[in-house]
């Protein structure tokens, strides 16, 4: 018989070829879920016929074409059959009594542990985990519950804030386990303790027996993390709503779904979202904190203002949430009140370069240039590949006369971020007062490259080029500044001044008509000339 096992387990680490007839013998056979093709059909299956492993590698293979999910099913049922066997030569039922023998297969024979830190997103995906005989909560957990299908157990997937264990129980038998010890059986006080775990109505699903679709939920909830943190907001945005329709009793899948939500810029959508994961999670920091931003963005300081301070309540470390009251106040132009905040802050990390960059932004906001100059050469200091810090320096600069220091500043910011569309506009204004057109003309460019649709960044870039007298290209960024805002007067006194130059007399006038109305004082002696023109 040993020699049969060590065939198996040879098996094993060669993702072996399908053995016909297995899947006979196992728990789940014949479930429709086995032969599903997309998400969309696990989601219409009645929760007796998903089957989970089969769900989660669909996603495996959305998320790498490399990825053949039929190899790792075959791979799940001979790690079932391993366990099954070695029960049955112990003579022992499919019960709880096998909890040990997946636990000493799993972790101490093939030697599957957790890691320390989820930033991988690979991680994640059951597949993954199978290769690399690594993950973390969830999916480690995902792995369990596979194989326990498999083999008929009452196992569950269980959810607390912030991490995910599994549980056995059938009958007056249970125990909790936790995949990322071993399987050890932690009590439920360890979690509720541990975790922070708020005490549940009917609607919350912390500490409950998830059902398989459940489940899935939660996995969607951390598939659509995996995506915001590649940039895929938009398969981010689906897995995310999939989760909460899933799992609407699941705080963590509501506020990160608000989270998208807030970046799409669907302000008012996300404090729905943050306002329900609240209502699950009463006590959660960050959560108050997002819905403050969220609450900001539709302009709504009181409420932003309640928000940050009960995340601080919840958390007076939280720093981020005093920076962000801090920049509240500054908006409202209570700089008394933002100044205490990131002092505040200041006091719980006295090495937080962000802090230091919004102290100097401040004191820049009340023309205290000197002092904002020294709090940017501290963030500096504490991190010297920071272009904010470069860039406030630049700017506190500007405004204390040391223009050559100051263009240096704004170039090394741009350095180590070339698209800082602030850092371009300043350094085109810094080269145009020293009248140095050409290089204001480069980095106006490239500003407006930048941000095609800001009148700004044109007017300058027009007004830069009337300087050297290049008509033609003044006139083209001036009729884009006045597409955009017809009501931009100074565009309208460039143009006027430009079409003069170019002999264009009537549009001129048009031009320097249209200036007038909208306030604008017009030179006297132009105004003279293009009429006279026109006679």
């Amino acid at each position: 018989m040993k020699r049969v096992l060590l065939t198996i387990a040879i098996l094993m680490s060669l993702a072996p070829p399908v053995v016909f007839g297995q899947r006979g013998q196992l728990a789940n056979a014949g479930r429709l879920g086995l032969n599903v093709t997309s998400l969309e059909e696990v989601l219409r299956l009645p929760e007796d016929q998903v089957d989970l492993a089969t769900a989660t590698l669909i996603s495996s293979e959305y998320w790498s074409d490399f990825v053949q999910g039929r190899q790792y099913l075959d791979r799940l049922d001979t790690m079932a059959m391993v366990v099954r066997t070695r029960l049955r030569q112990q003579r022992l039922p499919t019960d709880q009594r096998a909890i040990p023998a997946i636990n000493q297969y799993l972790f101490e024979e093939l030697g599957f542990k957790p890691i320390s830190h989820a930033n991988d997103p690979n991680d994640l995906f059951l597949h993954s985990v199978m290769d690399r005989r690594q993950g973390y909560c969830l999916s480690l957990s995902i792995l369990y519950l596979s194989i326990a299908e498999r083999l008929g157990l009452d196992v569950y997937g269980v959810v607390v804030p912030g991490h995910f264990f599994v549980r056995y129980e059938r009958g007056r038998v249970r125990f909790n386990i936790e995949t990322t010890s071993g399987g050890a059986s932690p009590t439920d006080e360890h979690y509720l303790t541990k975790f922070h775990v708020p005490k549940g109505g009917r609607d919350s699903l912390y500490m409950k027996n998830l059902t398989k679709r459940q489940t899935l939920g939660c996995f969607f909830n951390n598939l659509g993390n995996v995506y915001s943190e590649i940039g895929d907001m938009k398969t981010a945005r689906v897995a995310l709503e999939r989760a909460v329709t899933i799992n609407p009793g699941l705080s963590e899948s509501r506020a990160n779904l608000g989270n998208i939500y807030l970046q799409e810029g669907r302000a008012n959508d996300s404090v729905h979202q943050y306002q329900a994961a609240l209502q699950l999670n009463p006590g959660d920091p960050k959560t108050y904190n997002n819905l403050g931003n969220a609450y900001m963005a539709i302009d709504q300081g009181n409420a932003a203002a309640s928000s940050y301070r009960q995340a601080i309540q919840y958390d007076p470390n939280f720093v981020d949430a005093y920076r962000n009251l801090a920049l509240l106040f500054t908006r409202q132009e209570q700089y008394g009140e933002a100044l205490s905040q990131l002092n505040r802050a200041l006091a719980l990390d006295s090495r937080n370069v962000q802090v230091y960059v919004q102290l100097g932004e401040l004191y820049y906001r009340m023309d205290q240039y000197d002092k904002g100059l020294l709090q940017f050469r501290k963030a500096q200091s504490l991190k010297a590949d920071s272009a904010e810090a470069y860039y406030g320096v630049g700017i506190c600069q500007t405004k204390l006369g040391q223009t050559h220091e100051a263009i240096q500043a704004l170039g090394q910011a741009l350095v180590l971020k070339p698209g800082m569309l602030a850092a371009l506009v300043d350094l085109g204004t810094a080269y145009f007062d020293q009248g140095n057109y050409d290089l204001a003309i480069q980095y106006y460019r490239r500003a407006a490259a930048t941000k095609p649709d800001d009148a700004r960044i044109l007017f300058n870039l027009g007004s830069a080029y009337l300087k050297k007298d290049d008509f033609d290209q003044a006139v083209n960024a001036y009729l884009q500044v006045v597409k955009m805002d017809p009501k931009v007067g100074d565009a309208h006194h460039g143009l006027a001044y430009a079409f003069y130059r170019l002999g264009k007399y009537d549009l001129a006038w048009n031009h320097i008509n249209a200036a007038k109305k909208l306030g604008i004082k017009v030179p006297d002696d132009l105004f003279q000339a293009i009429q006279s023109r026109l006679k």
